[in-house]
């Protein structure tokens, strides 16, 4: 049978899809692009905000719609959360975060029986890790690890707890299997996802920590560039700066959770750190990192956010050259603490998420313009009509003028100049 998958979310989402995928074609099926004819339809939902939960419902009801006659099925955190909505939907089979491989024969018992099918288990205490494939989508050039799932934290505003269970860890043994796996099969880069990757190991209980896999995995393939996830700013101190210091194939590229500027808004969204403990992070990586790229995210007009609170959060930002933010206006999602609080209007939530993305343009372009000069190993990824395209080290765009196609490989690469919000450069004579 041909099957097609259409992913929303985060990149564990996306890693789950890669694995199913896997899944399929080794039980001879076919994988095709969601585009095309195929027997079998599959959503991997998202949950995070309310407008996630409309976006699934819309993919699941447009994939029945297109094609009637075919197996619609629809897995992930919307379905896992809410499985009496899922069911709603018109789906043929309905499973949530959990038993994939349970889910494709669900998918192919449903496209021979022609029965609607529910598997959707929720979470306990205990539940294992599920290791699943890893992989990637394109090409040799980048795959997917995820190495950590479910998270602890219960922050007021997020869903993710409920729909992704405790937390619960990849094995070190598995997870260097799974890398070097991924370098014999050609992969030059590993990006190691997870739902809080900070908390790698705490199901352990026995002091295993985010610094002991990444040695474990750098180590295990030290030819492969591995590309840490989303870090809680509590995970970076001296020691954990000084370890991961030492693995020359760790990319100096860090995602740091941010959410807010602010300590009283941080506080009601019921995050762990402060503003000056997150600084104090940013601080240490830049020493052991010289030249590293901090990205983060941020959620503007969070309930009870005042006017005093946002220039807080902007003067921040600005304490922090950021090398890329992802802004959000804050989207209250149903079941969370924070959406029984008074919420701002939409308007100024928005407007307020317009001001702190022209605050980040900025940071970014003050970053980008402290790279002209350097050189860097570039993994180029595209070929766009003689326009290579690739990423430095700290994960900055660049593009390189040159006819014949380097995707795929890893080049020397001196930076020239900035255009829009990428760089250009030149390849070094070999």
């Amino acid at each position: 049978m041909k099957f097609a998958f259409y992913t929303l979310g985060c990149k564990a989402n996306q890693f789950d899809t890669q694995a199913l995928a896997q899944f399929c074609t080794a039980r001879g099926h076919q994988v095709v692009s969601w585009q095309e004819a195929a027997d079998v339809y599959v959503v991997n939902t998202c949950t995070v905000t309310a407008e996630s939960d409309r976006k699934s419902r819309q993919m699941v009801r447009g994939a029945r719609r297109r094609a009637p006659e075919a197996v619609v099925g629809i897995c992930g955190c919307f379905s896992q959360v809410s499985p009496e909505a899922a069911g709603e939907l018109g789906a043929d089979v309905i499973c949530g975060t959990r038993d994939r491989e349970e889910f494709l024969r669900l998918l192919e018992a449903a496209a021979a029986e022609r029965t609607p099918k529910t598997h959707v288990i929720p979470y306990t205490l205990g539940v294992p890790f599920e290791e699943l494939p890893s992989g990637g989508f394109d090409g040799r050039t980048r795959a997917l690890l995820k190495v950590q799932d479910g998270c602890d934290n219960y922050c007021t505003y997020c869903i993710i707890p409920y729909s992704r269970g405790h937390i619960r860890s990849l094995p070190l043994s598995a997870a260097a299997r799974e890398v070097q796996k991924l370098r014999d099969e050609g992969y030059l880069e590993v990006v190691l996802t997870g739902i809080e990757i900070s908390s790698y190991g705490r199901d352990f209980h026995d002091g295993t920590g985010l610094a002991d896999l990444l040695e474990t995995i750098c180590h295990a393939a030290p030819e492969v560039r591995m590309h840490l996830g989303s870090l809680e700013p509590r995970t970076v101190t001296e020691e954990f700066c000084r370890r991961i210091a030492a693995l020359p194939n760790l990319l100096p590229h860090f995602h740091l959770s941010l959410q807010s500027g602010c300590d009283e808004t941080l506080r009601r969204m019921h995050r762990r750190y402060t503003t000056a403990r997150f600084l104090e992070s940013a601080t240490l990586l830049r020493q052991y990192f010289p030249q590293c790229g901090i990205t983060a995210d941020l959620i503007t007009g969070f309930p009870g956010e005042t006017e005093e609170e946002f220039a807080e959060t902007l003067s921040f930002l600005r304490t922090c050259i950021f090398s890329d933010m992802h802004v959000f206006p804050y989207s209250e999602r149903p079941g969370t603490p924070a959406a029984a609080m008074t919420q701002l209007p939409r308007a100024l939530r928005e407007q307020r998420a317009h001001e702190a993305a022209a605050v980040a343009a900025e940071l970014r372009q003050t970053f980008l313009l402290t790279q002209i000069g350097r050189e860097e190993p570039v993994l180029f990824e595209a070929d766009r009509n003689g326009v290579q395209q690739g990423h430095t080290t700290n994960y900055l765009p660049i593009s390189v003028l040159h006819t014949e196609s380097l995707k795929g490989r890893i080049l020397p690469v001196r930076i020239t100049d900035v255009e829009g919000d990428q760089l250009t450069g030149e390849l070094k004579p070999m």
